[in-house]
């Protein structure tokens, strides 16, 4: 099975994956959406890089530092061993501010011998399309882009300046640092101040996992998977980005190469309404003032995605100077998912709310007629689209479609909206919103089943599987036991499943017929065949697509069960929220739908 050899650093400000031999391949700074400085994943041979190698290096092993977010790399050599810490600071000052700046750690500790080693630091700037020139300065060196969009960094180490630019042979000290920073320092830095930040992060995670409500069983993978979840949200604005990478291929050599660096409305309503579970309700606030952000004025309707600083047009084009991973062209920036209809946002969303609200409710939240305005927009809008066609959860870029996902999310937000209004006493407007959530099921009920089929399918009179109706249950559409919710499942399962993973679908979408898997419709199969009894081969099916994550624990986006392998961008924030559902789920009393009121 070939994985992703890569872990994922990073602090709310941006994010590096950081390989298996101590190179860090993909890095934007300072954003999460900035211009690649470090994009070697993308061009193995121009995309730039930053890699510490052991010489003569005989055995390398790579963990994270247990419930953080830190990277620990062990480097045995001829000489001697070294661990290599790397890590994004993130933690809180004084004042309640998070400290979370534009750079990357990488701390160094001899662990036994006289271990040397060699540092290459090829920064490509704005996606490999400028070189870096480097000026020695009295505290650091500081690189600036040759051209092109304007850009610097600054290399803080307390190694030899000249040996670590030209790539010499040095023979490491007890301990040492190399930190690259957007931003130049104001006060000196040293190996006291970087021992300090690593501490300071390191207990900042220990913390934060310590506040996170997991079960005993599978707890080590959750935690993982939160921190993960984590890790994909943007300080500044409490946006949630779906993952840290673009253009990682979901079918090796083809064309199926996205930019998921943006905050989608379906994905991060799904991750929060999952944090509000588990007991992180400050994620759940921060996220829900980014959408009152982005819905200022009454006429202000949701967009599908946004910018990490609530930007509505996020322009694609593609990068046609860099290869793509292992030659999977076109590298696209940007993504074109803003101009589409995707009617389901509004349920997604008014989940997330309802499900904060739930949770939260006793613990000092206040509705306010802010979000009270917010909801009524976002019911207001359900009821205009319902009846409309849309480019559906997948994102067809051709012909739109009534699908049936879509509008079972539309009755979601009816229901929830009329939940909210019954809780803020708002009785008249709940009943309108039950009343058309009532219209709505009936719809669903009539023209989204299939007979022949025996399943409700992807679209009003569609023969094709969609995966994605396996969350009717979840969202309490109907329950697991009603017969033809059990139908459907078994449906799906024969149409979809292929070696133990699940597809979203298979047929032809105007990129040719799906050949690769999708982890998150995976682990949304294996819950319904829980939910109906098939339990033991639930739990196989479990046991099988963790084999699927990486040598840290990280789910891609995809799995190509012809190739065995991992595909699409990574880490995917929609896998680890998955795993998370099916891991409580198995484990606990996780109520598998609408959160109730206590």
């Amino acid at each position: 099975m070939k994985q992703y050899s890569y872990g994922l650093i990073g602090n709310g400000t941006s994010a590096a994956l950081v390989s298996h031999d101590a190179s860090i391949d993909w890095l934007c700074m300072p954003y999460f959406d900035s211009p690649s400085v470090c994009g070697r994943v993308l061009d193995e041979g121009r995309g730039g890089y930053f890699k510490i190698t052991g010489i003569n290096a005989t055995k390398i092993s790579q963990e994270y530092v247990r419930h953080t977010a830190i990277i620990k790399t062990r480097i045995e050599t001829a000489d001697g061993i070294f661990d290599i810490y790397d890590y994004m600071p993130r933690f809180i000052l004084r004042n309640n501010h998070y400290y979370c700046p534009a750079e990357i750690h990488r701390n160094i500790r001899v662990v036994a011998g006289h271990p040397k080693i060699k540092v290459e630091l090829k920064l490509k700037p704005n996606y490999a399309t400028a070189g870096a020139l480097a000026k020695r300065e009295n505290e650091h060196i500081k690189f600036i882009t040759e051209s092109g969009e304007y850009h610097s960094y600054y290399l803080y180490t307390d190694l030899n300046f000249d040996a670590v630019l030209d790539g010499h042979e040095i023979t490491l000290p007890p301990s040492s640092y190399l930190v690259l920073a957007y931003h130049e320092k104001i006060r000196p830095f040293n190996a006291d101040r970087n021992y300090t930040e690593f501490e300071r992060t390191k207990g900042y995670w220990l913390g934060w996992v310590y506040a996170t409500q997991t079960p005993s069983a599978y707890r080590e993978m959750i935690i993982r998977s939160m921190i993960t979840l984590k890790l994909l949200m943007y300080q500044r604005s409490g946006a949630v980005i779906a993952a840290p990478t673009t253009s990682l291929p979901e079918i090796i050599g083809e064309k199926r190469n996205w930019d998921y660096r943006y905050c989608w409305i379906r994905d991060a309503s799904m991750i929060i309404e999952l944090f509000s579970r588990v007991g992180h309700d400050r994620s759940g606030y921060r996220y829900i003032q980014f959408i009152l952000n982005q819905m200022l004025l009454k006429h202000d309707n949701i967009a599908v995605v946004y910018g990490i600083n609530g930007e509505k047009v996020i322009p694609e084009r593609t990068l046609d100077h860099l290869s793509g991973y292992e030659n999977s062209r076109p590298v696209r920036i940007g993504n074109d998912a803003y101009k589409q209809t995707q009617n389901d946002v509004y349920g997604d969303l008014l989940e997330a709310i309802y499900t904060y609200f739930a949770y939260h409710h006793k613990g000092g939240f206040h509705f306010d007629q802010e979000l009270w305005t917010v909801v009524r927009g976002l019911a207001n809008h359900s009821m205009q689209v319902w009846d409309k066609p849309d480019n559906g959860i997948w994102e067809y870029r051709g012909q739109t479609q009534h699908h049936v996902f879509s509008k079972m999310m539309n009755w979601v937000a009816m229901d929830r909206a009329g939940r909210i209004a019954k809780m803020i006493g708002k009785d008249n407007y709940a009943t309108s919103c039950f009343k058309k959530a009532d219209e709505i099921k009936k719809d669903i009920l009539a023209k989204g089943w299939n007979p022949e089929c025996k399943a409700f399918t992807m679209y009003y009179g569609s023969a094709d599987a969609d995966a994605a109706v396996l969350l009717m249950p979840h969202y309490g559409f109907l329950p697991a036991d009603d017969e033809r919710m059990k139908s459907t499942i078994n449906f799906c399962y024969e149409k979809l499943m292929r070696d133990g993973f699940a597809m979203r679908y298979t047929h032809d979408d105007g990129f040719g017929k799906p050949e690769n898997a999708f982890v998150i419709c995976t682990f949304w199969m294996i819950n319904s065949l829980y939910l109906i009894g098939r339990k033991e081969e639930a739990r196989e099916l479990f046991d099988n697509v963790l084999t699927s994550a990486n040598h840290l624990g990280l789910f891609a986006e995809g799995y190509d069960p012809r190739q065995k392998r991992q595909t699409g961008n990574f880490p995917q924030g929609y896998s680890h929220m998955a795993f998370i559902q099916t891991a409580l789920l198995f484990a606990t009393d996780y109520h598998w739908g609408p959160a109730e009121i206590s």
